[in-house]
């Protein structure tokens, strides 16, 4: 399964996986762009276990009723891919007081994996990717403030680094609670893709000659997800470039305790149990 997989890089990822004959679901926000997204890797690929499924990760009640439907229907699931990114610059809420960027990039991601692993751990060799960013390197941990409530002014790319930073400590605690799955995060690299051009239009201006194609982007998620040597390294690591590298810089400030770590898991889980209660489904 692959989130934000009707272009860029997830797409890209979604079209490899199924050329090797893997089954792909495909969580499109958009039905139009997924359905052309899905008609075009089953013919690239040759393949027609390819599947859409229409959900909008900023809406976490949906999330939750569309992972419920799929534990449903399904018998096991080999690989998560979390991908789907949101980078919004004006501070939104939903009617639940869910912030859009944060709803998208961590909330979901929660309920998604906490959801699918009954099924995730049915497979002979389960794994779970998240597509995290280099920019979450310059954050620290802001436990007191997930949903940027106190970021004066909002400012959407910062917002997004430490959504980035908050993944990557997801990653860190699902591996120490579900030791038989493989959890990891990775950085991408900066690929040119329309994710890119939209949410950072001055940036891509700037660099667009020097960025990655979506191709290169998504070669490490690849073989993450695929790869038997992948498999032999240690879950919960972070990785660019098929290689596990350090998740802070050097002589930087950004480690977290784990006081905050906790309660970073903490607070996701209340929220779970929120959309839970919401959907009637406690």
């Amino acid at each position: 399964m692959i989130t934000g997989a009707n272009s860029g890089i997830g797409k890209v990822a979604a079209l490899e996986i199924a050329k090797c004959g893997g089954t792909v679901h495909l969580v499109c926000r958009n039905k139009e762009r997924g359905e052309a997204a899905a008609s075009e890797i089953k013919q690239l690929a040759n393949n027609e276990s390819v599947f859409l499924h229409v959900v909008d990760l900023a809406k976490p009640v949906d999330v939750h009723k569309f992972t419920t439907n799929f534990v449903k229907g399904q018998n096991k699931l080999d690989v998560l891919i979390n991908n789907a990114g949101c980078m919004n610059h004006e501070r939104k809420l939903d009617t639940f007081g869910f912030e859009s960027n944060f709803a998208t990039n961590t909330l979901a991601v929660h309920i998604l994996t906490k959801g699918l692993l009954p099924l995730i751990e049915q497979s002979n060799d389960p794994r779970v990717i998240m597509v995290s960013s280099g920019g979450m390197l310059t954050e620290k941990l802001k436990v007191a403030d997930l949903q940027s409530e106190k970021m004066k002014p909002f400012d959407g790319t910062s917002a997004y680094a430490q959504q980035k930073r908050q993944q990557v400590i997801m990653t860190e605690i699902y591996a120490q609670q579900s030791p038989n799955v493989k959890f990891s995060s990775m950085h991408p690299g900066w690929a040119d893709t329309i994710a890119v051009q939209q949410s950072m239009p001055s940036f891509h201006a700037r660099m667009k000659n020097k960025l990655r194609t979506a191709e290169q982007g998504a070669d490490t998620i690849v073989w993450l997800a695929l790869s038997p040597s992948a498999k032999s390294i240690p879950s919960g690591k972070f990785f660019q470039d098929r290689k596990p590298v350090a998740t802070h810089l050097p002589l930087s400030w950004t480690q977290a305790s784990d006081a905050d770590r906790n309660q970073l898991m903490k607070s996701l889980d209340d929220m779970l149990k929120q959309v839970k209660d919401t959907a009637g489904d406690s």
